[in-house]
C-alpha cells in the first residue's frame, strides 16, 4: 500500500515529487490494465501526472463544485481540476449538478459516465428491530428518530435539535437518536439541554458500519438535516434501502431520490418547524411511513445497488482495457 500526502494542505514539494516518482515505479511493476483515481484535486492529480492510460477519474463533489467567492484556494483548485479532468479518459460521478459541473470546466459530457457508490442491498436490509439494542439506547416502547451524519455545520444537527421540542409537544414520548462526531458536540448537547429535551436526545456517537444495519432497522425515521449533498448521502441511502421512511432537506439531488409525500419527505433547509411537522406525519401516520419504507427499498434496489453499479463499472473497465489493446 502506497500511501499519498494530501495535496494543497500540507504536503512540501519534495513529497509530492518522492510520491509522484514512487506512483510511477509502481505502475512499471503492476502494469495495471486501467488506473483509477478518486477525487479530482488531489489523488487525480497525482494519477495524472503519472501519465498513465486508461486514466478513470471519479469526482467525489467539492472537487469540482466550487465557491464562486473568487477565493485564492478555490481558483487554485479549480486550476488543478481542468488540469487533470483534461487528461482523463474517463470521468464517473454520482449526481447530474457534478457532471454538470464537470461540463463546464471543459468536459466532454460523452467522457462523463454517472456511476453511483452503491448500497450493499444484502447488508443493508429489512428486518425486525434488535430489542436488546433499543434497550441498551433506552429507546424500548418509544418512537425513535435516527440522525446519522456527523456534528459538523455543513449537516446542521442543530435544526433536528431545535425541532425535538416541537414533536415532544404532540408525541412526548418520542426519543431522538443522534450518531456521528464532530466539531459541534458540545454546543449541541447544551442546546439540548437549554431546550429542555437532553432526556430524549441520545447522543451515541460513531457508529462501525457493520452495525448500522442493526441500529437503522430498529429506529422509526431516519432525518437528514445537511445543507449540502453531491448526490444522495450514504446514510439516506442505507436507511432507504433497510426499508425506513425519510425526511430529508429539500437540496438538489435528493428530490431526484425522494418524491415528498410518495416515498418520503422533504423540508426546507434550517426550517425546523417544518422538520418537526414531516417527523410527527410519520410518527402518527405509521401505515404511511412503512409503505414509503417499501418503496424506497424497491428504489435502492433499482437503482443504487453495489453490486449492479460495479458491474457497469467493470464493463467500462473492459472497454477500456480492450481500447488500450487494439
Amino acid at each position: 500500500m502506497l500511501k499519498l500526502p494530501i495535496l494543497v494542505k500540507s504536503a512540501t514539494f519534495p513529497l509530492k515529487m518522492t510520491s509522484i516518482y514512487r506512483m510511477r515505479n509502481l505502475i512499471k511493476r503492476l502494469k495495471p490494465d486501467v488506473l483509477h483515481a478518486h477525487y479530482v484535486t488531489n489523488y487525480g492529480l497525482f494519477a495524472a501526472l503519472c501519465g498513465f492510460h486508461p486514466f478513470v477519474l471519479t469526482a467525489w463533489g467539492s472537487d469540482v463544485l466550487f465557491d464562486t467567492s473568487g477565493r485564492a484556494i478555490s481558483m487554485i483548485k479549480k486550476i488543478i481540476a481542468k488540469y487533470v479532468l483534461a487528461r482523463a479518459d474517463l470521468m464517473t460521478c454520482d449526481a447530474d449538478h457534478m457532471k454538470e459541473a464537470m461540463s463546464r470546466l471543459g468536459v466532454d459530457p460523452e467522457k462523463i459516465k454517472l456511476i453511483f457508490f452503491g448500497i450493499d442491498t444484502r447488508k443493508f436490509s429489512p428486518r425486525s428491530g434488535d430489542e436488546q439494542l433499543k434497550a441498551k439506547l433506552g429507546v424500548r416502547n418509544s418512537p425513535t428518530v435516527i440522525s446519522l451524519r456527523n456534528l459538523e455545520p455543513i449537516y446542521d444537527i442543530e435544526t433536528l435539535v431545535k425541532a425535538a421540542p416541537i414533536v415532544l409537544k404532540e408525541v412526548p414520548e418520542t426519543k431522538f437518536v443522534i450518531a456521528g462526531r464532530g466539531s459541534e458536540e458540545r454546543k449541541l448537547r447544551s442546546l439540548a439541554e437549554s431546550l429542555g429535551v437532553s432526556n430524549n436526545i441520545k447522543f451515541i456517537g460513531f457508529i462501525p458500519n457493520n452495525e448500522l444495519p442493526q441500529y437503522l432497522t430498529s429506529m422509526d425515521v431516519y432525518v437528514s438535516t445537511s445543507l449540502s449533498d453531491a448526490g444522495i448521502a450514504a446514510s439516506t441511502a442505507e436507511a432507504m434501502a433497510c426499508g425506513l421512511p425519510v425526511v430529508i432537506t429539500d437540496v438538489v439531488d435528493n428530490r431526484k431520490w425522494v418524491v415528498d409525500g410518495e416515498n418520503g419527505l422533504l423540508f426546507p433547509q434550517k426550517d425546523s418547524e417544518a422538520l418537526a411537522k414531516k417527523i410527527l406525519y410519520l410518527l402518527k401516520n405509521e401505515d404511511s411511513g412503512k409503505e414509503f419504507g417499501k418503496r424506497n427499498r424497491e428504489i435502492i434496489e433499482e437503482r443504487n445497488d453495489y453490486y449492479k453499479e460495479m458491474e457497469k463499472m467493470e464493463r467500462l473497465y473492459q472497454e477500456l482495457a480492450e481500447r488500450r489493446t487494439r
